[in-house]
Parts: C-alpha cells; structure tokens; sequence
C-alpha cells in the first residue's frame, strides 16, 4: 500500500482486541509494548487504513445497487430481506453476525477519541502540531458518527429530531467510559460542533489521502447540512470545499487508454491501472466495506443487475470502465472489471458539485437553475463520451433536481451517498419515491415510509451495549 503504519506493535494488538471480543467495542485501548506518547505514536492511528472503513453493505442491498444471484436469495437472511424488501420479516434477529457497519466505527472512533483526549499531553510537538492533528481526529469522528446514525436511525426531520434516538455517543477511550444514545438533534449538534472546531486549525494539504484537510472539512459540513436540509449552509459549504479543491478524473480520457483491453471479448480482467488512491478528484480516501482491501460490494466494482446498469445514461464513460456484459449462469449481468480499490467510503470533489447544484435548483428562479445545471454538466462533460454528450437543461426546481439525483446515485453507486440520499427524499412529498422490481414473478416494492429505510442495531450491541443502553430504533 502507499501509506505504511510506523506504529505496528500498537495497532496489531488493538485489531487483536477487536476481533478478540467485538462485544467489548467500547472497552478497547492502546495496549502492548507501548504505550501512545509522542505526536508520531498518535498520527500513526491515521495511517492505519483499517481505522477508515464505512461499511455500507445492506443500504447497497436495500437498494439493489449490486446483483445478488438466486441461490443468495433463496433463504431468509439479512441479506434477502434487504434486497427483496421482506418488510414482515424480523432483521434484528438475523443481525447476529453482520456487524461490520457498527464494530469498525465504534472502534475507530475510539481511536478518535484517544487521538482527542490525549494529544494535549503528546512530546515532540508543537501547539500547531497538536491542535491541527487533534482537528484531523474530529473531523474522522464526526464522518463516522454521521455515517452510523444515518444508518441505525430515521432520517433527520427538525420536527422530530429531538425525540427520535440516534446511536451511542461516547467521547472517551477510557475503559469502561460511558454511553449514552443521544437524540438525532443532539448527534447531529456534535457532529457540527466537531466539524466546526476542526477547520481552522486543519491543513490546506495533508500528509496522505487518509488525513482530512481544509477541503475535506468544508466538504464534510456540506454533506451534513445537505442531510439535514439546511441547502443555504450546505451551499455555502460545497462552494468552500470547491475553493479548495475543483479537480475532476476524465473517465473519457482514462476509457480510451485502456480501450483495447476494455473491449476485449471475453475478458473480464479486473488489472486495469488504479485511479483511486492518489485521484485529484479525492478530498479523503476511506474505504466502504470492511472486506474492501481485497473484494466485497462496496470495496471495488461489484455485479450490477442489467436493469441497474440501464439507468446510466448511454455512452457514459464510468460505466464503460467498471462494468461489462457477462452470462454469469443463470444471469446476464453487468460484470465489475475494476479491482483498485475504489473510494467508496470517503468524500470526492463530484460530490460537492451535486451539492451545489442540488442547493442551487432548490433556490429557484431560472438564474439558478441555469447555474444549477451548468454546475452538473462540468461533472458530465468528463463522464458522458463526447459523441453522447448533450447539455442537461431544466425549467423547473424539479426537473433540475431529478437530473442531479440520478447524475449523483450513478457516480456513487455502491456507496452509501445514494442510501443517504433517498432517506432524506423520502421526507419530501415532492421527490418521495416507491421503489419496484419483479421477482420470482411477484411484483415488490419497498415504500418511502418503510421500516426498511433504518438498519437494526447488532444483537451483539444491544445485549452488551457497554457501561450504558441502547434501544432499537427499528421495530424489526
């Protein structure tokens, strides 16, 4: 890998832990050999890219962004109860063994929360040292306390959000520190305040990909305001992470590199040149499943059904480069022929161009719908081949904002983005949606308002939730 750990005797002991006992996920501390004390031994945390994953498996599942084969689909799982929307049927007591989602991020942010307490105290630092890797740790704890609540708790609504329960907050590494599931308002209270502290002490330029820097914290605060439905901070917000850093990949440019090897019949390599780790388009790399060092659906470029491959738009570039027809018995399907490790489960410049267009569509008038799609066509002009290619135009907040849904649920397929995305639609009577499919010849559908939308805490979670309590807020 290109970022290596200088801190191996802590952080061997550490996964140790995890695996040892996920049960105590509250409850791990740096221990061994030795013990954290320069600024070095602290940074080191960053470095490990274990400590950055988002898992995102079931959002993927419930939205069929990945082909599942029948035979996984011919019993009940958590997995076929996701993907086939089997509302009637009980995940809380299938979730017994996929945790990833829950046990990676609490554990990283226990690293976070060392990082916090502790580096005040470090040697061999400066106080600008200090508080700009202190504001690097908030930063990567307010991301995956942002990505947990939106994925054990119901969308954020400012009418309900201070009685609705959102997940465990801990702020201490300590053993035996104390929880407390705070409420929806008061999670996403923490993660601004987090974020907010953060951005002026951090970095225009970050030592790796793995660091958050100025950029990334400006664009993290636009995901959140975006989430919550604030479009005048989320603007304000992509606009300054966009100051920061604009770049864009040229999938266009990268197809006709590869170009024979691409449209080799019968070739489904996956040994294409990696684009991921040092893409100019990356504000942080973190990855979106805890298999995706190696494979898993939100690692690298899994299967897609033919009918999701059918909703890019003809002649797109990104599709050409992930995805090939394949029979895959008893399927055709859409085979993923990229292995490089893509960044499913961190921040990308693409993303702060749908945020600005979204938030600019929402203003109204056609002044800023013009700009709204401008802002989206920069996207596409390196995406959709130059034979395909047509400017978006809209004349209604509607039309516009049903171009950037689909451009961005595309760009972040298999990712989590599309599963944030369609909660926070699905509060909005005028962009809700119900989704449809056929299958084994009954027709399916999975409904805005369904219980489906908020995933069950692990039964290894609630039975030993740590020094504290923790309630599901799904009823099954």
């Amino acid at each position: 890998m290109k970022y290596k750990i200088s801190y191996i005797a802590t952080i061997s002991l550490m996964a140790a832990m995890l695996f040892s006992s996920c049960d105590n996920y509250l409850d791990v501390l740096p221990k061994g050999e030795k013990i954290p004390t320069s600024l070095a031994d602290y940074e080191a945390f960053i470095r490990n890219e274990y400590n950055h994953l988002n898992d995102a498996t079931q959002a993927i599942n419930l939205l069929n962004d990945v082909y599942k084969s029948p035979s996984a689909l011919s019993y009940i799982s958590l997995t076929s109860i996701n993907y086939n929307w089997m509302g009637n049927e009980d995940r809380i007591i299938q979730n017994n063994s996929d945790e990833a989602a829950y046990y990676y991020s609490y554990t990283a942010i226990s690293y976070w929360n060392l990082m916090i307490n502790n580096v005040p105290d470090a040697t061999d630092a400066t106080d600008a040292e200090k508080l700009e890797l202190i504001a690097q740790a908030k930063v990567l704890r307010a991301m995956n306390y942002f990505h947990l609540t939106n994925y054990y708790a119901e969308q954020y609504d400012e009418a309900t959000a201070a009685t609705k329960l959102s997940v465990p907050l801990i702020t201490s590494a300590d053993m035996g520190a104390p929880s407390e599931q705070i409420s929806i308002a008061n999670m996403y209270e923490f993660i601004l305040t987090d974020l907010t502290d953060a951005i002026p002490h951090l970095p225009a330029e970050s030592a790796t990909v793995l660091h958050p820097n100025l950029g990334c914290g400006y664009a993290m605060l636009a995901r959140v305001y975006l989430q919550m439905g604030d479009y005048t901070n989320a603007l304000l917000s992509a606009q300054n992470a966009l100051d920061q850093n604009s770049q864009l990949f040229n999938w266009k440019e990268y197809y006709e590199e590869n170009k024979d090897q691409i449209e080799k019949e019968d070739d489904w390599s996956t040994s294409y040149p990696s684009k991921t780790m040092d893409s100019p388009e990356n504000f942080i790399f973190r990855y979106g499943s805890s298999s995706s060092r190696w494979s898993g659906q939100s690692g690298t470029n899994a299967a897609l059904t033919l009918s999701r491959a059918a909703q890019f738009e003809e002649g797109d570039a990104r599709f050409a480069s992930k995805w090939k027809k394949k029979y895959q018995a008893p399927d055709s399907i859409y085979y993923g022929i990229r292995s490089d490790k893509f960044n499913a489960g961190g921040i990308t410049t693409p993303e702060m161009y749908y945020i600005k267009a979204e938030c600019l569509a929402r203003k109204g008038g056609q002044a800023n719908l013009d700009e709204a799609m401008l802002t989206l066509n920069t996207v596409r002009k390196t995406r959709i081949f130059d034979a395909n290619y047509t400017d978006l135009a809209a004349t209604t907040t509607q039309e516009a904002i049903a171009y950037i849904r689909k451009e961005k649920a595309n760009e972040y397929v298999q990712t989590a983005i599309p599963f944030w995305d369609a909660k926070r639609f699905n509060k909005d009577v005028n962009y809700a949606q119900t989704l449809t499919k056929i299958f084994n010849n009954q027709s399916l559908e999975l409904a805005p308002d369904s219980h489906l939308w908020v995933m069950p805490f692990p039964m290894g979670a609630t039975s030993n939730p740590g020094n504290g309590s923790l309630v599901q807020n799904t009823p099954r």
